[in-house]
């Protein structure tokens, strides 16, 4: 199988990229700087490409047999488009190459909801600050994108992780359709969902929130050492 990984720069990205080809997967790393991508494989191809750029983004999918994006830039008060206009590019050219399967990141946070695990702080304070302030933006773009890909005719689902931190290895993570308890979920286990789905037909045209709970921060930490980096 051939996939096509946008946004592979990213720290979510690389974690695919590298699961997808100790997979044994033939592996496209979509990427504007191809130059400084840390991995080399002899199943992996560098494709320059920004989302923004139709025509690059044509090319990126040429050839692919899944599509599995990542994108994701650190939150901002400015307005973001990249979530929108990089999905529209891509679902474009998926449709032109005859490519169904297409799994992307959005969060938790484009249905803010009460979380069992989240307790006062994060169900009362945190996550209404942080979508209305800092976050807003940002997950505006998310609910745009998730609205074209339903609209699209493609074999989509949507992964909604939680609060994202560093882990070691894949955990026993948790799917859940639409919503979930959990509060947060690991870099590996994001990526080792997003290449389940690859092949997965369970969650076709769903959402599906994605946790974990082996070795998770706690609220504190997650704030301290997380807010701040990108996918």
């Amino acid at each position: 199988m051939r996939i096509a990984v946008f946004g592979a720069n990213g720290l979510t990205g690389r974690l695919l990229t590298e699961q997808a080809l100790a997979a044994g997967h033939e592996t496209a790393a979509v990427t504007r700087r191809p130059a400084g991508f840390p991995i080399t494989h002899g199943r992996l191809s560098l494709v320059e490409a920004d989302v923004h750029d139709a025509q690059a983004v044509n090319r990126a999918v040429e050839g692919a047999d899944v599509v599995l994006s990542t994108l994701g830039v650190p939150y901002t008060r400015k307005p973001v488009n990249i979530y929108s206009d990089g999905i529209r590019n891509v679902a474009t050219a998926m449709s032109r190459h005859g490519v169904k399967r297409l799994v992307v990141v959005s969060s938790s946070a484009t249905e803010p909801h009460h979380h069992a695990d989240g307790g006062f702080l994060m169900n009362r304070v945190l996550q209404p600050l942080i979508t209305a302030t800092i976050g807003k933006t940002t997950y505006s773009d998310m609910r745009r994108m998730e609205e074209l890909v339903r609209g699209s005719d493609l074999d989509w689902t949507i992964m909604r992780p939680s609060g994202l931190f560093d882990a070691p290895g894949v955990t026993r993570y948790e799917l859940h359709e639409d919503q979930a308890p959990g509060i947060f979920t690991s870099r590996a286990d994001l990526a080792a969902s997003l290449l389940e789905q690859a092949t997965d037909v369970r969650f076709v045209r769903r959402a599906v929130a994605v946790t974990t709970s082996d070795g998770a921060p706690t609220l504190f930490q997650l704030l301290r050492r997380e807010a701040f980096k990108t996918r």
